[in-house]
């Protein structure tokens, strides 16, 4: 496998209409837990969240479940004097983790549980992601990613 290189520098960066664009997802997993009372075990939900380099929180790595725009405490340029972002994100199902990621020396990754995570996150656009686009997209039945013979 190649190695993988994160994407850095502002002149790779997207605008649109005076916004910064970002992507990003929220990965998540089933994790087996405990019992159910029938011998079956409890599929428990979990999304990825890595820790910031800048500060206290978690977040989740930018890569759609809705739109999210927000105003940026530190990247004000050129093309967004106002440090205005426009933010939309995916669901990403994950069936496989790398034992090395980009940016693996600086940053950790916590699967945590959805109140955990809502808890824990660093910025309250990324918090109304997780509980108005990422939980209504679940509870909604959207997943269609269940083996057939579960």
């Amino acid at each position: 496998m190649s190695e993988l290189v994160a994407r850095t520098g502002r002149h790779q960066q997207r605008y649109e209409d005076g916004y910064r664009l970002i992507a990003g997802c929220i990965p998540f997993k089933y994790r087996d837990s405990g019992e159910n009372g029938d011998d079956t075990p409890e599929r428990i939900l979990e999304v990825l969240m890595i820790n910031s380099a800048s500060g206290p929180g978690l977040l989740f790595p930018k890569q759609s479940i809705g739109e999210y725009k927000f105003k940026s405490k530190t990247l004000q340029d050129e093309f967004s004097p106002e440090g205005l972002c426009k933010a939309t994100m995916f669901p990403l199902l994950v069936t496989e983790e790398l034992e090395s990621w980009p940016e693996q020396s600086v940053r950790q990754r916590s699967w945590l549980t959805i109140p955990e995570a809502i808890q824990r996150c660093r910025h309250g656009w990324m918090r109304e992601a997780l509980e108005k686009g990422f939980s209504k997209w679940y509870a909604d039945g959207m997943i269609s990613t269940r083996k057939e013979d579960d």
